[in-house]
């Protein structure tokens, strides 16, 4: 067996892009050991095969046991039949002739085996020294780099120049070019503290020498959590708390290689602006962050994090106050000219603003989103003015400086502006909650009028844009129109609201005139019933649990959730299975069948005593489960159902439902079809699996 050491890879670059830095990371390590295991170098991948590495300025990667040469193998080609090798004289066929040159030996080198020519071919194990450097070219090639860039006079590609690489396995330095550099064993320290080259006896030393030597933390996991630790801890010392945002904090984290806390103070007096403007300002301009007292209130303190170990970190921090002083002088400025406008004073500029251009200006769509939201607050029983106003409103702040500089504050900066011109209160918070949820696991509007705006802006922009024909394919979704219908999903789902989707999506369409498709509704429904089948499994619910539901294409979310919830505690009953395999033949039976069925059940036609149980039992337990089905309370008319095994077990194994009887056979039918129906209420449990 061939000797196994661990192997590091690593490709030291100008720095890189650090919002990309971790994907990068990942996209290289997953694809270096998938081309080692191809290539038969690694066992299949387990936890902890391979170890990665990114900073600002490398990738890199340690495989575990990577053997230094492949195992010998042989192979056996089978060829074509003997009678067909060979001529009557003995003289080998153009066929057998062919089968030897593809293999490369002589006819007479073949074998004969089955009646058949074969050839066995030995294989030499090739070295991993050998294999590695087209390895790790393939993997560098094949990573998500949208514009790649050259750099002086080679022609060589990758997203930032390359200045060393190192290709170690064992003590043993891989011999290569790279990215038109030459491979050794030698890596960087920090470009600041340790520059000069590092040499390296053996992978395992590689992040406990950058660490103790170099001024390198290069596990990114571990500079983040360093980071972080590091925040919280600055954080309490000036009596507050911080919060890292994690994007904020990956950010940082792909910024720095050495990290070193310095807090910063700045005017108490930006405290009168919006919070959430100060923390934009900080967090976008100079990736700081912010801290907050034991109320949540800002404090006028502020944490960034420097890639370098000062001897003098007074003057590092003097010098963060002194920029960020104009980066919130900036905020404050955009604040007090904001208000010298009133929201609505804005309303007619709109009409200069592209929603989109199939589709008209902005102006056009809080016209009809502010028809919509009042028609659902109507639906939901609060007051339609406010939704229909803050509809009005709610695109306004778009044209404010705040949000020009911060798009991320549309809407919260209009509840500001709304609030500071005497809106009322259930306007401003649903211009706020009108782009609820932002982001995946995000509250969602609390307010009906935020509930009803927030559902009308989705809905409004799902209708236009599939009436259009730019519906999402793949990855591409530039309108986020996944998020909007999961949007509109969760809102009334977890926000319990009573509403049809369809009969919303119709008002949405028709709002759009002759604009956009007819067939629009359809086509976003189905799309939302695409999302609400991700947003069950995500929630751990079974796959066929939903599908059982979906076969009723309830038009309620909230409904369609009570069903959901209904078929996935029928289904811990015992009885479910054998119901569940009843309806499955009774959909068979009756697909097959081109006969009219009866609408109801003839009792003075039913012959057998089993067939007369299960329609008593149907009809008592169809009496029972109706008021239910009413309320929509699903769980107990399910429960109620499953009464109903034995009498349908022992029909089947008792009565002949196709008989040559043609009023019997009709009559049977008729009965199985109410009883496929009642248990429809709720889902076709057909479709459940074991």
């Amino acid at each position: 067996m061939s000797e196994a050491r661990d192997l590091l890879i690593e490709i030291g670059t100008e720095e890189l892009p650090p919002k990309a830095l971790k994907e990068l990371s990942d996209a290289f390590s997953r694809r270096v050991f998938d081309g080692l295991a191809k290539a038969a170098l690694v066992a299949q991948w387990t936890e902890g095969a391979f170890e990665s590495f990114a900073t600002p300025r490398r990738l890199a990667v340690l495989v575990r046991d990577v053997i230094a040469q492949q195992r010998d193998s042989s192979e056996v080609r089978t060829g074509p039949a003997i009678s067909a090798a060979f001529k009557h004289d003995g003289e080998p066929t153009k066929a057998a002739v062919g089968f030897a040159r593809s293999c490369g030996v002589a006819v007479e080198n073949l074998e004969k085996e089955n009646d058949r020519l074969i050839c066995r071919i030995e294989k030499k194990g090739v070295l991993a020294t050998e294999l590695i450097p087209n390895i790790v070219t393939t993997a560098l090639a094949g990573l998500p780099i949208p514009k790649r860039m050259r750099w002086g006079s080679s022609t060589v590609e990758f997203v930032r120049p390359v200045h060393w690489v190192v290709l170690l396995h064992g003590t043993e330095a891989i011999a290569a070019q790279i990215l038109g550099i030459s491979a050794g064993r030698e890596t960087r320290g920090h470009r600041f503290h340790y520059p000069q080259p590092m040499p390296l006896k053996e992978p395992t030393e590689y992040e406990s020498l950058l660490k103790t030597k170099g001024y390198v933390i290069a596990n990114y996991a571990d500079r983040r959590n360093e980071i972080k630790q590091q925040v919280m801890e600055t954080a309490q010392a000036l009596h507050g708390n911080a919060n890292p945002d994690d994007s904020l904090l990956d950010e940082v984290t792909a910024l720095v290689e050495w990290p070193v806390v310095i807090s910063g103070d700045f005017d108490p007096d930006f405290l009168e602006i919006p919070p959430e403007a100060l923390v934009s300002s900080m967090q976008v301009h100079q990736k700081c962050f912010s801290i907050t007292d034991s109320r949540g209130k800002l404090m006028p303190h502020f944490i960034t994090i420097s890639n370098i170990e000062s001897r003098d970190p007074a003057q590092v921090r003097a010098g963060n106050e002194r920029v960020m002083r104009p980066r919130l002088a900036d905020a404050a400025f955009f604040w007090n000219q904001d208000r010298k406008h009133a929201l609505s004073g804005r309303l007619d500029k709109l009409k200069q603003v592209i929603f989109q251009h199939k589709l008209g200006s902005l102006w056009d769509k809080t016209q009809r989103i502010s028809s919509l939201a009042g028609l659902i607050a109507e639906r939901l029983g609060t007051d339609p003015a406010h939704a229909r106003r803050a509809g009005l409103l709610s695109k306004c702040d778009l044209l404010t400086k705040m949000v020009g500089e911060f798009p991320e504050l549309q809407g919260i900066m209009g509840r500001y502006y709304a609030d500071k011109d005497g809106e009322p209160k259930q306007v401003c918070s649903a211009i706020d909650e009108q782009y609820m949820p932002r982001f995946g696991g995000d509250c969602l509007p609390q307010a009906m009028a935020g509930q009803a705006l927030a559902i009308a802006d989705k809905l409004d922009t799902l209708a236009g844009i599939f009436g259009i024909g730019q519906i999402p394919s793949g990855t591409k979704d530039p309108y986020a129109l996944r998020r909007a219908a999961l949007g509109v999903l969760r809102i009334m789902i977890e926000g319990d609201l009573d509403l049809d989707v369809m009969d919303l999506l119709n008002v949405s369409v028709q709002s759009y005139g002759d604009v956009i498709a007819g067939d629009t509704s359809k086509k976003v429904f189905d799309f939302m019933m695409d999302r609400l089948r991700a947003y069950y499994v995500d929630a751990g619910i079974p796959y066929d649990s939903v599908e059982a539901v979906l076969a009723c294409q309830p038009r309620r979310p909230r409904d369609f959730d009570k069903r959901v919830r209904a078929v996935s505690e029928f289904r811990t009953f015992p009885e479910s299975e054998s119901l569940a395999a009843a309806n499955k033949r009774i959909r068979n039976i009756l697909k097959k069948t081109d006969e009219i069925i009866p609408d109801t059940v003839d009792k003075s036609m039913l012959a057998e005593n089993a067939e007369k149980q299960l329609a008593e039992q149907l009809f008592r337990f169809s009496r029972e489960v109706e008021p239910l089905f009413e309320a929509h309370d699903y769980t107990p008319a399910l429960t109620k159902l499953t009464g109903l095994c034995e009498p349908v077990d022992n029909f089947f194994d008792n009565v002949m439902v196709m008989t040559k009887d043609d009023r019997l056979r009709a009559n049977r039918l008729a009965l199985l079809n109410q009883l496929s129906s009642l248990f429809f209420r709720v889902a076709d449990i057909s479709r459940l699996e074991r």
